[in-house]
This record gives structure tokens, C-alpha cells and sequence, in this order.
């Protein structure tokens, strides 16, 4: 008898820990790093790269920002390069960030600003001195010995740091700086160590910017060579839906950034009306956004950057995480920018609110099943268990009363079947593994919103494995 319930306290330890399981980061307080390729111009010119830039730094806290680098692309034709513009955005921010860091309380700045955690808001100084310049050449062509640049370099040099995270490379304008930076490496290291250095980056591009010289041919950018040469080791997608979105119902909603962010701070003072549309780059940077919802690691996840499939690319020959028209990923992207477009817009105005008067509304902290973290959490259980998921502990800043949204995203998951949710608009839910999910996962969504003003929501990502 005293065997058996031995036995029976292991097993319940065992599903009390399946449970509970996380993914687990190396270092899950530590910022997602990026860095910015933007073809930023005068606004007379193109102003939505100004836009995003505007609306990044309003969230510079959330993201380790390694490089923010003036290049080519749509509205350069290679000589009229603007990193003059990055500063008069950074200058902004600097008028901004007192205002900005009573968010977290932050009170001064870390003598050492690598490594940052989330909720550290960069100093002007360090934004600056990560300022430069990148390529001034497009295409495929351009590769070589004269095409180096400030950019590239830096693109290595910040790969080739000891840091556990990955390198995001967010290209706003044409890719030709990263380009050339793998051209280096490939030319001037082993085999093995080019691999090493690919392994490190994740390339997220808007649209292909870096062909436009060439009337529209694919094969002539950068962007296709990377493509194409490095299939197997370059994470690389390629975003033809998210940035549509947002560009075309930016404008159609205009009036909500005329009133929620125009003239809102020094950030919002230079924040210009827009010209064809409105922050056609910010999905690159939703993407990789640390919210609990988002796992960059996969772009078939589906969040506030869109949803991808790994597939051939609108070239027709190379492959990479793609959603363009008459792709099944195209649609669901849509379906998704829509779902989130106003959680996001929301969190835009909220950050315009405390850079215009030093306070406002901040995002409820979700808590599922006493996890505090933003990690995804991982379930392992068998078919047909009943379980619970439990966010009655979620907090919220300024006390605001809390609307609770259970949901199964079910393109993330490899159970395409419906899965009633019991409880769905409470704290806590019960959920039954399906009979016949053996091998498949289905994603569970916690999206928590308060009724601040505005509204913000937050969430967790919670992924079900049924075991075989």
C-alpha cells in the first residue's frame, strides 16, 4: 500500500510539473536585439520610416536596439541617404524620455548598455553612436570590396558578440548592408564560421527594396541571393501581407493618429502626416515584440507581425517564410493584423500619452497558473485530460478592472479541429485534450484587456502537445 501511493504522489508530481512547463530562454528579462535598415527620407519624399521610427523609440524600452542604419531602397535610388533624420528622431526622444522612464521608474542610465533588460529605456548617447551608415549601392551587383560600410561592419561586429540571442535585422528599405555583410564573412572565414554567423541573424524584410533600379527584377537583389545561396542556414522572412495592413488602414485611419499621436510630446510633434500610407515597416519590429503572444522562432505562430509558411517566394525559385497574394498565409495574416490591430494602435497612443505628460495607462501583467513571465508555456498531456489554466492573479498597474479572452489560435497548431473552451470569458478556464490529438499541439491564447484609457491588452501563449 505504501508503494502505491508513493507511486501516486510521483505521478501527480509529474503531471503537476507537465503542467507548468515553459519554454525556457536563457535569459527571459533580456530584450530581443535588433537592428534597423531604413531607406528614412525627408517627408516631402516618403515619411512613413520616420513613422515607425517614431513609434519604436516610443517603445524603446522593449527592444535592445544594436544598430539603427541609413540605407537604400524605395524612396532612394541610391545617393540620397538620410541618417540626419535618425537624429532628429533620437533628438526628440531625448526631449521625451524623462517623461517616458517614469513608466518603470528608471532614474539614470547603465554605464555598460549592452545586455539590457526589458523595461530599460537606452540612452540618446548610446542610440546615436549606433547611427551610421550603410550601403549606398542596390542589387546583387554591388556585393564586393568597394560596398563595405559602417553598417555592414556593424552588422558583424554585433553578430559576433558572446550573447545567446539572436540578431534580428528588421529591413525597412533594401537589404544590401546585410547582404554585404554575409559576403564579407563568407569571403573571409571558413565554411563552419559562415554557418556560425548566419545561424546567428534573423533577416525580416518589408517587401524586396533592394531591386528597384532594376525595373522589378527578382534576380537582380541582394535580397534573392541571400535567398537563394544560403536556403538552408538564413532565417529569412519575407513579409508581403502585415506591412500592406497596416499601411493602408493606417491611412484609412488617420484621424486616430492626428488625435492619439500628433502632437503628443516632442515625438509626436514630428510625427508627419502621412504621403502613400502610414508605418508600412513597424510589423518587422511587432514581430519580435516581447507581449507573451509573439514567438518569433516561428513564424507559423501567427502575432502582431504577421503569420508565415515556409514556401516558395513570389520570385518563383527561392525559398523562405513567405505570405504573399494567393498564399494561404496571405489571408491568415490579414485575418490576425486585423484581430490586433487596435491592442497595438492602443499601445502606440498609451506610450504618446506618457511621453506627452509623464503618465497614463500600462499593460496588465498576465499570470497564468503562477507563471509571471512572458515565456510561452508548454503542456504535455495525454488525450482526452481535462486540465486548467488559471490567470485570477493577473495585475494590473492602475487598478483597472480586467476582461479576460480565452481563444485557440488554430493555424499555429497542427490540430485543426474547434476546442470548446469552458469559461472562456472568465479567469479560469477548463480545456479537454481531444481524443484524437495524439502528436499535435493546439495553441491556447490568454489575451487579457483592461479598461484603462486607452485600453490595453496583454497576453500568453499557452501550446498543448497531445502525446501519442
Amino acid at each position: 500500500m505504501r508503494k502505491y501511493f508513493v507511486l501516486l504522489a510521483l505521478l501527480c508530481a509529474m503531471f503537476k510539473i507537465s503542467i507548468a512547463q515553459k519554454a525556457k530562454p536563457l535569459n527571459t528579462n533580456l530584450k530581443p536585439r535588433v537592428i534597423v535598415l531604413t531607406d528614412i527620407a525627408p517627408i516631402d519624399i516618403e515619411p512613413d520610416d520616420m513613422e515607425s521610427l517614431i513609434r519604436l523609440l516610443s517603445h524603446a524600452d522593449l527592444f535592445e536596439i544594436e544598430g539603427l542604419v541609413s540605407t537604400t531602397g524605395w524612396s532612394d535610388y541610391g545617393d540620397k541617404e538620410h541618417p540626419e533624420i535618425i537624429h532628429d528622431v533620437i533628438n526628440a526622444y531625448e526631449k521625451d524620455l524623462p517623461n517616458l522612464q517614469k513608466r518603470s521608474a528608471q532614474i539614470s542610465f547603465s554605464k555598460d548598455e549592452s545586455r539590457q533588460q526589458l523595461g530599460y529605456w537606452p540612452s540618446p548617447a548610446y542610440l546615436r553612436s549606433r547611427t551610421v551608415l550603410g550601403s549606398t549601392k542596390m542589387g546583387v551587383a554591388a556585393l564586393g570590396e568597394t560596398n563595405n560600410s559602417a553598417g555592414s561592419d556593424l552588422i558583424i561586429k554585433m553578430a559576433d558578440e558572446q550573447d545567446e540571442r539572436p540578431l534580428w535585422i528588421l529591413v525597412w528599405g533594401g537589404g544590401n548592408t546585410v547582404a554585404q555583410a554575409i559576403w564579407k564573412v563568407q569571403k573571409e572565414r571558413p565554411a563552419a564560421d559562415l554557418k556560425k554567423f548566419l545561424h546567428k541573424l534573423r533577416v525580416y524584410t518589408i517587401t524586396d527594396q533592394d531591386h528597384v533600379q532594376f525595373r522589378y527584377k527578382h534576380n537582380a537583389s541582394s535580397h534573392y541571393w541571400m535567398r537563394k545561396e544560403f536556403a538552408d542556414d538564413l532565417f529569412f522572412v519575407w513579409d508581403e501581407s502585415a506591412w500592406l495592413y497596416q499601411n493602408n488602414t493606417g491611412k484609412s485611419r488617420w484621424d486616430e493618429y492626428a488625435r492619439d499621436i500628433q502632437n503628443h510630446g516632442a515625438l509626436g510633434a514630428i510625427y508627419p502626416k502621412f504621403k502613400w500610407g502610414v508605418e508600412g515597416d513597424t510589423p518587422s519590429f511587432l514581430y519580435v515584440w516581447p507581449n507573451g503572444l509573439n514567438d518569433p522562432e516561428n513564424p507559423s505562430a501567427g502575432g502582431w507581425g504577421g503569420y508565415f509558411q515556409r514556401g516558395i517566394s513570389a520570385d518563383s525559385v527561392t525559398t523562405a517564410y513567405i505570405n504573399q497574394k494567393n498564399t494561404p498565409a496571405n489571408a491568415i495574416s490579414k485575418k490576425y493584423q486585423e484581430k490586433f490591430y487596435q491592442a497595438l494602435f492602443n499601445s502606440f497612443a498609451a506610450r504618446m500619452d506618457w511621453a506627452k505628460d509623464g503618465k497614463g495607462n500600462r499593460n496588465p501583467t498576465v499570470i497564468v497558473n503562477g507563471d509571471k513571465t512572458i515565456n510561452l508555456i508548454r503542456v504535455n498531456l495525454k488525450p482526452g485530460t481535462t486540465f486548467t489554466l488559471d490567470a485570477a492573479a493577473t495585475t494590473d498597474a492602475e487598478g483597472d478592472q480586467l476582461h479576460f479572452n480565452w481563444w485557440i489560435l488554430t493555424e499555429a497548431g497542427t490540430y485543426q479541429q474547434p476546442i470548446a473552451i469552458d469559461g472562456s470569458t472568465s479567469p479560469k478556464i477548463k480545456l479537454k485534450v481531444p481524443a484524437d490529438a495524439a502528436g499535435k499541439t493546439f495553441h491556447v491564447i490568454c489575451e487579457v484587456t483592461d479598461n484603462g484609457t486607452p485600453a490595453l491588452t496583454s497576453y500568453r501563449r499557452i501550446i498543448v502537445s497531445a502525446l501519442k
